[in-house]
């Protein structure tokens, strides 16, 4: 099992520069979820905040990087980006 689909600890997020967008999902829902709970200590639950701000910070540089992509995709022969749906759909 690798450290990405199983991790130990969110605060060592640093090592795991290549996680995919649904890891980093599910590890928030984790953190929101203890968050939510309200039955951790202050600093458990201040470590978790700052925990999960690093999972967003993540994860929306990924999807910055999917946006780009999306962009580059949709670009036509003159380098005017073409507005289209997503999924085909009108």
């Amino acid at each position: 099992m690798s450290t990405a689909e199983h991790p130990s600890s969110d605060a060592h997020l640093g090592d795991d520069a290549d996680v995919r967008f649904e890891v980093l999902i599910g590890r928030l829902e984790e953190v929101v979820r203890r968050l939510e709970s309200g039955d951790q200590s202050l600093e458990a639950s201040l470590e978790d905040f700052e925990s999960g701000m690093q999972l967003v910070a993540k994860a929306s540089t990924i999807l910055d990087a999917a946006d780009s992509r999306v962009e580059k995709l949709l670009a036509d022969r003159d380098g005017e980006l073409t507005e289209a749906p997503l999924y085909g759909a009108a």
